[in-house]
């Protein structure tokens, strides 16, 4: 086993991540558009409301960023594999920026407003997918594990700062709000276009885009060590964002007025702020190889520690158990997430990208559906509870099927084969998930 796919006794740290110049470059600017469209979505479902009076559209306009990856995720990301990766962020950073200013008009329609806002979405999944891939290019080894985490960390905190900045710029100037998220874009391409350095087209042979983009999914689920790493991700998933999604009906349930509402905050921040806890304590103060061996157990946690919601606890203690869990996710995303890019070929980052993300959001979504309609039967507790011990007998098959240390290896090692410099002395790249993103759930 080479010194490159071998994890390194001694983990990165901060500064060795953050000395890495283009890594700083695309740090700020993802800081920057995670709090510009926190801050955005925020104001704009305040802005639907005031012009509509509807509470179905004010939610549909704070939904409408997860449709493109619904609708046609995977896609959009190959086409990010078609162009140089600084290109696309930056094109997709001044196109939003000039669709979203459309909407500070005043006297903008409702519907029009609604159309916008998705055609300026649709740049994320080629943005987030070019960013993605750049990744493993700027941060070889653990450098890489330790960036995804400070990522996927700052990604959550920026989702609380700015939810609760763009609820109070919106109460008094909505528009302002919105401003601020045009500013941010222009910022991000300011800083991507001369803080990166230009990099060719990781595609060498284009095709038709659904063959490229069906490339991928066969890359992901054909090749055992990425497919392991995919099917583990998606079922974690299945079960940390259930508490969230129910948080609403879960705090009404226990209490009413401005209880409830600190009730659902409580709940909703729980499992960010485990994970940011989890995510950190876990890249900084964990040698490498022991974060790969921890993997599978907190696959387990994950789920198994929402188990005592069949007690029926008390808000406060269903936000410790949500934060537990999201203490365990973050434990095993960002290895998963590492591991994952680093067994990728040169020139399928991007897809990949596209298909674990829209996995993520469709597992992600499933689970808050069937789990809502299942407690409007038998009860939040009830569901919740036996909802957790499915997925410790699911995570338990998961975890049993978890490639060898051999496997990963040598996955590792052809794909390493593949990058432009792979007759140079090498560098194992590595990676979204998710992703948390721009904007996006967590996380990956």
């Amino acid at each position: 086993m080479s010194d490159e796919t071998r994890p390194s006794a001694r983990p990165a740290t901060f500064g060795e991540v953050l000395g890495e110049p283009e890594y700083r470059a695309v740090y700020a600017a993802s800081v920057l558009s995670w709090l510009g469209d926190y801050i955005s979505k925020a104001a704009v479902t305040v802005i639907v409301y005031q012009e509509s009076r509807s509470v179905a559209l004010s939610a549909a306009a704070f939904a409408i960023s997860y449709l493109p990856w619904l609708v046609g995720g995977p896609l959009l990301a190959t086409v990010a594999e078609r162009h140089p990766y600084r290109r696309v962020m930056v094109l997709c950073d001044l196109v939003r920026m000039a669709l979203v200013a459309l909407i500070v008009i005043p006297g903008m329609p409702v519907p029009v407003m609604l159309l916008i806002l998705f055609v300026a979405t649709l740049a994320n999944p080629p943005s987030q997918a070019a960013r993605s891939a750049l990744m493993p290019l700027i941060l070889p080894g653990d450098k890489l594990v330790l960036g995804l985490s400070l990522n996927n960390s700052t990604g959550q905190a920026a989702q609380v700062v700015g939810y609760a900045a763009g609820a109070s710029i919106a109460a008094a100037n909505p528009r302002a709000a919105i401003l601020i998220d045009v500013c941010t874009f222009a910022a991000s391409a300011l800083i991507i276009r001369f803080g990166t350095r230009r990099r060719p087209t990781a595609m060498k042979d284009r095709s038709n885009l659904f063959r490229e983009t069906g490339a991928g999914f066969r890359l992901v689920f054909g090749q055992r060590v990425l497919r392991g790493i995919a099917l583990l991700v998606f079922s974690a998933m299945l079960f940390s964002i259930v508490p969230e999604g129910l948080a609403a009906a879960w705090a009404q349930d226990s209490a009413d007025g401005r209880e409830a509402g600190l009730y659902q905050a409580l709940i909703m921040a729980a499992n960010p702020v485990g994970f940011i806890l989890g995510g950190l304590t876990m890249a900084r103060l964990v040698s490498p190889a022991l974060r790969r061996t921890l993997v599978r157990p907190f696959a387990v946690i994950a789920p198994l520690v929402l188990v005592p919601a069949l007690l029926d606890p008390s808000p406060v203690w269903v936000s410790l158990l949500a934060a537990a869990s999201g203490f365990a996710v973050a434990g095993l995303l960002p290895v998963a997430n590492g591991l994952f890019v680093q067994a990728l070929p040169h020139g399928y980052r991007a897809r990949a990208f596209g298909v674990m993300a829209t996995g993520l959001q469709l597992t992600q979504g499933f689970a808050v559906l069937v789990t809502g309609m299942l407690a409007d039967r038998f009860g939040i507790p009830l569901v919740v509870g036996l909802w957790s011990i499915g997925g410790v007998i699911l995570m338990l098959v998961m975890a049993g099927r978890w490639p060898t240390a051999h496997q990963f290896d040598t996955a590792i090692a052809e794909a390493a084969k593949s990058r432009p410099d792979a007759t140079l002395p090498a560098e194992v790249p590595g990676q979204r998930g998710t992703p948390p993103h721009r904007p996006a759930h967590a996380q990956p």
